[in-house]
């Protein structure tokens, strides 16, 4: 479908540099040519009406009888637009919502008035997002203090973040170059400083910006290491001894309470669980972990999930220092911040 997207020079609609984006264009300008052409068609409807049976040709009124043929016409032609639009807004709404695997994960922290983001290898970035061109990427998101909206508009992107809450968004660039990020949900008194960028890139280039960024670790390497320095270890075992619910092959699997229901562990559940440990009790353990709640900020809760996410054999339960350690390297300070 043809889409308009300059007229004499001037932009109607943002760059589309994302999968999602040419295919929301394409509704976007379907719905507007449909209710554009209905309103066009029934002004001129009235128009004609009103001439052709104006007082001034018919003073005396006329009982019109009804066409049922032309009633289930219209009734029918009515229908099969509209069951087109909900369809394909259907098709659209869960491809959105339907994250592709294999994806490459990366979290995001919301402050005001920054962005904070990190990568699965470690790599941490401040007001700027790197992502390889044609690789789906996924967003888990989450609020330090109030209410955020993730906005990109090349990507036709925006989703509210959350305090308290992980929202996960996925996207997949398709054209290389420099796409601006902002915050759509008004923050704050700094609300308009809230902005950033994302860099898409080769898939080489992204590949080196990997390997010299300076990375300390994995994710999941730092959550480890807070696993190990919060002692949390010496309850959660697999032998005997265990205090707590083992922790290995946790994620995503159906987790049986003390109240007969059920919940399934995901990455808002062992936030929960950290942060409020009696609010979902494990059947057969008693409600003793104490809270990690103001002991331990939203990038260290991050940390520990992907560690419990990657958590797939007791072996890794090892503390870490009896393996070896990825490499040092700087991390970004927070320095436009105004709280920790």
């Amino acid at each position: 479908m043809f889409l308009l997207t300059t007229i004499h020079g001037i932009p109607v609609f943002p760059t589309a540099a994302s999968t999602a984006a040419i295919q929301q264009d394409r509704l976007a300008w379907f719905l507007l040519l449909v209710t554009g052409g209905i309103t066009l068609f029934i002004a001129v409807l009235i128009v004609t009406f009103a001439i052709r049976y104006g007082e001034h040709r018919h003073p005396q009124a006329v009982q019109i009888e009804g066409n049922n043929l032309l009633e289930l016409g219209w009734t029918a032609a009515t229908l099969v637009i509209f069951m087109v639009m909900f369809f394909w807004g259907a098709r659209l709404y869960y491809h959105e919502y339907t994250e592709p695997p294999h994806a490459i994960h990366i979290n995001v922290i919301a402050k005001q008035w920054m962005w904070k983001f990190q990568h699965a290898e470690g790599q941490r970035e401040i007001d700027e997002l790197h992502v390889p061109v044609n690789r789906p990427v996924v967003l888990t998101m989450i609020s330090q203090d109030v209410i955020h909206s993730f906005f990109v508009p090349a990507f036709r992107l925006k989703k509210d973040v959350l305090p308290g809450r992980y929202r996960d968004l996925w996207f997949q660039a398709d054209k290389i170059g420099k796409y601006q990020l902002f915050c759509s949900q008004y923050c704050g008194a700094e609300h308009s400083r809230m902005r950033g960028t994302v860099y898409v890139m080769s898939q080489a280039d992204y590949a080196k910006w990997l390997q010299n960024s300076g990375a300390m670790g994995s994710a999941a390497y730092d959550g480890e290491r807070l696993f190990q320095d919060l002692a949390c270890i010496t309850c959660h075992r697999a032998d005997s001894t265990a205090r707590g619910p083992n922790l290995v092959g946790l994620y995503g699997r159906t987790v049986h309470l003390n109240d007969g229901s059920t919940v399934l562990a995901d990455d808002n559940y062992i936030r929960e669980s950290i942060l409020y440990p009696n609010a979902k009790i494990v059947a057969g353990f008693e409600p003793i972990m104490p809270t990690f709640r103001g002991q331990i900020d939203e990038s260290q809760l991050l940390d520990l999930v992907e560690y419990i996410k990657s958590l797939k054999t007791q072996q890794q339960l090892e503390p870490y220092n009896n393996r070896s350690a990825p490499p040092n390297g700087p991390r970004p300070t927070e320095s436009r911040t105004q709280q920790p």
